[in-house]
């Protein structure tokens, strides 16, 4: 990886690094964003030569945002988005350059609402999100089985180390990368604190009210990996101290958490490219890291454990977290890759991958190998529907898999050829 001398002491690779190495190749400039705290400013400094702290003298930037521009290229600009005006600077800039690549690297933690003065900038600055770090960033997967061999019809079985107690502490301390060597007490504090700052400042700045706020987060920590609809959140949230919140205030708390990237959505998918399925499903919510959702409803590793249903609800967020990274790294895939099956008879499939040339493969996830031939049953249920279905014009699924967590290896049934994926064996 060509990083810079700028690139901070301890740095820890990150899967994108391969990604923001060929589109610094490629365009002017690229917009790293993604939830405060996720690594954006270091992998910035890593492929650096100069940088700029906006958050640090914003209004100094906001009267001359070409001042933001100035500094050796690549020239990082973290948190932009405190100076909006930088935008259009920059891409100007790239048009005078006559769209030189690897000029500017942009770093973003919440998407300014759009303006009719501000560019898009298409075809100048390339957009990538960065989610907390997965479990093979941070050292605790191996990695040995590659979701683009699984495509490829490549597989060799593996040993799986991570038992059930060893995922409730990976799921509360979170993908933070300040909190890789962080015990269970500094976690709790140092992500209480960034939701505080969610709440008390980002959320305060948009116009929302912090403590509507905290309510409506509890609410989505609680219905985590769900389709709650609006008026499900709005009860939860009136509950707390009997205040009535419309759907349409439910709605727009909702899109500002999104802008803020606290949470994100799974959208559903269905087998024909032009079904209405793929449009009217509901999508479901999580938030961009399990730990905030452990955090908001006040709970530890321990408590966790004690808790087979919340923490089967955590792991499944935990894996989404994981797919949704490794899923967008794979080559020929759209800019939603990874989303679920739901339909009227029942049938629910915890994930779906579908790549653009119309191969998909299916994912079950559960927390043992005791859960497994349930699981199984669901996968071939769809695998079956899919191919009774004369609209689909799908081939069958690439491959399916469950992801577990307590299990000692990565294995492929014989009887049906499902694999068994143990979540600390898998990477992109």
């Amino acid at each position: 990886m060509k990083y810079t001398k700028n690139k901070p002491e301890g740095y820890k690779p990150r899967l994108l690094d391969k990604v923001i190495e060929n589109q610094l190749n490629a365009f002017g400039a690229i917009e790293i964003c993604g939830t405060r705290w996720s690594g954006k400013s270091w992998t910035a400094e890593a492929f650096s030569n100069s940088i700029v702290r906006v958050d640090e003298q914003v209004d100094l930037y906001n009267d001359d945002p070409n001042l933001a521009l100035l500094g050796e290229q690549p020239h990082a600009i973290d948190e932009w988005q405190d100076a909006t005006g930088i935008w259009n600077k920059v891409r100007h800039e790239i048009d005078d350059s006559a769209s030189k690549p690897g000029q500017f690297i942009l770093t973003g933690s919440s998407t300014p609402p759009s303006s009719e003065t501000r560019h898009s900038g298409a075809g100048r600055i390339a957009r990538l999100r960065m989610q907390t770090m997965t479990l093979y960033e941070r050292g605790l997967s191996t990695g040995k089985v590659h979701l683009e061999k699984l495509f490829n019809g490549e597989f060799t079985s593996r040993i799986n180390t991570l038992t059930l107690s060893d995922y409730a502490t990976i799921i509360c301390n979170g993908g933070w990368p300040a909190l890789l060597n962080a015990d269970e007490n500094q976690a709790h504090s140092m992500i209480s604190q960034y939701l505080e700052s969610l709440f008390d400042i980002s959320m305060r700045e948009m116009g929302k009210d912090p403590q509507v706020s905290r309510k409506i987060a509890m609410s989505l920590a609680r219905n985590v990996g769900t389709s709650a609809n609006l008026k499900t959140i709005a009860q939860d949230a009136s509950e707390i101290d009997g205040a009535t919140l419309s759907e349409e205030t439910i709605r727009s708390y909702l899109s500002d958490f999104t802008m803020n990237y606290f949470i994100f959505e799974l959208p559903g998918w269905d087998a024909p490219v032009r079904s209405k399925s793929r449009v009217r499903t509901k999508p479901k919510r999580y938030l961009d890291d399990p730990s905030m959702a452990t955090t908001l409803l006040n709970v530890n590793p321990e408590r966790l454990l004690s808790d087979g249903q919340l923490l089967g609800i955590m792991f499944e967020s935990l894996c989404i977290h994981d797919l949704s990274v490794y899923a967008r790294l794979l080559p020929n895939v759209s800019s939603t890759p990874l989303r679920y099956y739901s339909d009227s008879d029942g049938l629910e499939v915890d994930a779906i991958i579908e790549l653009i040339d119309g191969r998909w493969a299916a994912f079950e996830i559960k927390l043992s190998e005791s859960k497994v031939d349930e699981a199984a049953k669901n996968l071939n249920r769809l695998k079956k529907k899919i191919s009774l279905n004369p609209a689909a014009k799908n081939r069958e699924p690439e491959f399916m898999a469950v992801i577990v967590a307590n299990a000692p290896y990565a294995r492929q049934r014989p009887e049906d050829g499902i694999y068994v994926i143990p979540l600390g064996t898998l990477s992109a």
